[in-house]
């Protein structure tokens, strides 16, 4: 699917700053490829904060999908739970309550060897660019969607 004249919202999670830029560059050029009108980036403390971000972004009613990006790498406490658990909810929320796509591209891995191989480039490690694959794909969804007008055999009076 093209992006021709759609216009994206990166929201950028920057707690681990080398893995947010690798990300946002994947993101970037995906949707770049793909003809994006505009890329714009909004960069937050962490991941926590990216179900907010997004929702601005998808209330502003300027972005035709977001893309979230971060890394939540596990630690010795329960921190790495929550904030998973919390931050795929809340964008999830987001995109049923607003009905605008956001791909979810926040890592969630072990060790920071196990980001930095997510991050790295080619075909299956690049983290931001399946994130912004699958925004485009959930776009090209809705748009089919919205071109099928089935009738149900109900005609109201």
């Amino acid at each position: 699917m093209g992006a021709e004249k759609k216009r994206f919202a990166l929201v950028v999670g920057r707690f681990y700053e080398e893995l947010a830029e690798k990300l946002v560059a994947g993101a970037r050029a995906t949707l770049e490829e793909h003809g994006a009108e505009t890329v714009d980036v909004y960069d937050v403390p962490g991941a926590f904060e990216l179900p907010l971000a997004a929702k601005y972004a998808a209330e502003s009613g300027r972005y035709d999908a977001i893309v979230a990006l971060g890394a939540v790498i596990r630690g010795e406490t329960d921190h790495y739970d929550y904030v998973c658990g919390e931050c795929a909810r809340g964008i999830q929320q987001v995109q049923l309550a607003t009905g605008v796509p956001v791909g979810f591209g926040v890592l969630t891995v072990d060790t920071m060897e196990q980001a930095q191989a997510r991050v790295g480039g080619g075909a299956k490690r690049d983290s931001g660019a399946h994130a912004a694959e699958a925004v485009l794909a959930s776009l090209q969804v809705r748009e089919s969607v919205r071109q099928q007008r089935r009738s149900t055999g109900f005609a109201p009076a």
